[in-house]
């Protein structure tokens, strides 16, 4: 929670007297400090949201009330307090938004520029399955360590050095940990735009990366937000294997990939699994469809650097991980967080569509004898996945 009452929440935001009151400095001054404080700690760009998300609100609670949030039940439990900041965390009167760029390293492209190779590798992955190839495909940024991990430790850092500057205020910092609207205070804070797809994006930055907060009782000068740039172009929406994005900036998490293999805890509705194809963990597809991803920024950090040989992995060697291998190998990674179950549930689906597209009958033999070593499998969730995956090709 915030630690104290905010600090004149009515001052005048211009540098006046009253202003510099309440910060102990000069506020654009101060917000010209904390980007480079930012950009020290691997953010990309730093911004100042005004927190008052009132426009949001009956999008929010015609989205929950169709029920497009799945499972996810968290998302309704705190009802309007998710787009309003002040009530989540009283004395909150800004929002000190960050991104900070995922894109492996290791995804440059053959000229060391910023075109698009490493989309055309991805997308050539996500072929592969429909000739009975195992190679698995995890979304980008999970192939590296966990996100939570490292926003909120850079985020809690950038506080501590603006607290070194001015003295204590009220503070707190989240990254995809509590009911906040990130994307909608991202984009009001000038960060980028919601696309169709519903993720932010930006111009020169494209969608490959996280977001954060620092909701503060400091009034300090806010960024206008960014325009809108996605045109007539719907090629997210078209790409979408399982046309879970139901419109222009509308998501049915209850057909997405990246719910149904990571949220999602029981079983994947069976119409969804051969669209899901060696998607075993997230989904890329309209983001590696989105022409403003020509511009996405490489990671600086080397916690996002790829981890466990995710840019290539097999599914096969996969499924075989036992549950100490699973655990031990995922230890700081946010696939872990799905635990071994619904990892098994996962590849099974890959595997199936893998084997339904099998030409050779060694590849063939080869995924078939991992599934039926996982037939009598404990639970029931894995065993009817198996089944469903060995029926693709009796």
């Amino acid at each position: 929670m915030i630690d104290r009452a905010a600090r004149a929440p009515d001052a005048v935001l211009s540098g006046t007297p009253a202003a510099q009151d309440a910060t102990g400095a000069d506020p654009h001054a101060l917000v010209a400090q904390i980007r480079a404080w930012g950009a020290a700690l691997g953010f990309d760009d730093v911004r100042v949201a005004d927190v008052d998300l009132s426009h949001a609100e009956a999008g929010l609670l015609a989205w929950l009330a169709q029920g497009c949030h799945g499972d996810m039940d968290y998302m309704a439990n705190h009802g309007l307090k998710r787009a309003r900041a002040a009530e989540l965390v009283p004395g909150t009167v800004r929002a000190i938004v960050a991104r900070m760029p995922y894109l492996p390293a290791s995804t440059h492209d053959e000229d060391g520029g910023n075109g698009d190779d490493w989309r055309e590798r991805e997308f050539a992955r996500l072929a592969q399955v429909e000739a009975g190839g195992t190679a698995a495909t995890i979304s980008l940024y999970a192939r590296g360590r966990d996100y939570h991990k490292v926003l909120r430790t850079r985020l809690q850092q950038l506080a501590g050095r603006i607290e070194t500057a001015i003295g204590p205020f009220g503070y707190r910092v989240f990254t995809d940990s509590a009911p906040v609207m990130e994307v909608a205070l991202a984009g009001q804070g000038g960060l980028g735009w919601r696309g169709k797809h519903t993720l932010l994006l930006d111009r020169d930055g494209g969608s490959m990366f996280f977001l954060g907060e620092i909701l503060v009782d400091l009034p300090l000068p806010v960024d206008p937000p960014a325009s809108a740039h996605c045109g007539q172009c719907r090629r997210c929406i078209d790409i979408c294997p399982t046309q879970a994005i139901v419109g222009p900036y509308r998501l049915d998490a209850r057909r997405c990939i990246s719910y149904l293999t990571i949220e999602h805890k029981g079983a994947i509705p069976e119409e969804l699994r051969a669209p899901m194809g060696n998607r075993v963990y997230g989904c890329d597809d309209c983001q590696l469809a989105c022409p403003w991803n020509k511009f996405a920024h490489r990671a600086t950090l080397p916690d996002f650097d790829v981890r466990n040989g995710f840019d290539a992995p097999d599914m096969v060697e996969l499924f075989g991980w036992s549950e100490e291998e699973f655990n031990r190998r995922l230890e700081g990674s946010p696939i872990r967080r799905i635990g071994h179950e619904r990892w098994l549930r996962n590849l099974a689906v890959g595997l199936g569509n893998a084997l339904r597209g099998a030409g050779e009958p060694a590849q063939a033999q080869r995924i078939r004898a991992a599934l039926v070593a996982r037939a009598d499998h404990p639970s029931e969730l894995v065993r009817e996945h198996v089944a469903w995956a060995l029926a693709q090709r009796p």
